[in-house]
């Protein structure tokens, strides 16, 4: 499913939901507001979409879009004002950018083992394992 907004140079697809993903489709979504803020596609200042507008137009159901602008919000990317809407704050140079980012790919590995029916302990020592065979290779 894609989510697409009108620009100034014509529509640009903004979101698109990967329904095979092993992430939650609201993992993906605020994966895709990080990048679209880190990149500058919506700068500081820049109102976000409303929950309720965007959970229409993107067929996503509004308590997940509200959740996925909740935890926006307590990561310091955005800054809701009541009766106003969401706000794209200016998150500067993050010092936390790559562990996020890191944390992020790791949980998305990590579920789509589990979703190929993994356990969480079986996963750890593959984690663990590969780190190992990497590690050798640049030795």
């Amino acid at each position: 499913m894609i989510w697409r907004e009108k620009g100034g140079t014509g529509i640009m697809a903004l979101f698109e939901i990967d329904e095979s993903s092993g992430l939650p489709v609201w993992v993906q979504l605020r994966n895709r507001f990080v990048y679209l803020i880190k990149t500058g596609h919506y700068q500081p200042g820049d109102q976000l979409p409303s929950v309720r507008t965007l959970a229409a137009e993107a067929a996503i159901n509004y308590n997940t879009v509200s959740k996925v602008y909740v935890n926006l919000e307590s990561d310091g990317y955005v800054e809701s004002i009541r009766g106003r809407g969401v706000f794209v704050r200016d998150i500067g140079s993050r010092g936390d950018d790559v562990l996020s980012v890191a944390d992020t790919e790791i949980e998305g590995c990590i579920r789509r083992c589990l979703a190929l029916g993994m356990s969480i302990d079986d996963v750890k020592l593959r984690l663990i394992d590969v780190a190992h065979r990497i590690q050798d290779e640049k030795s």
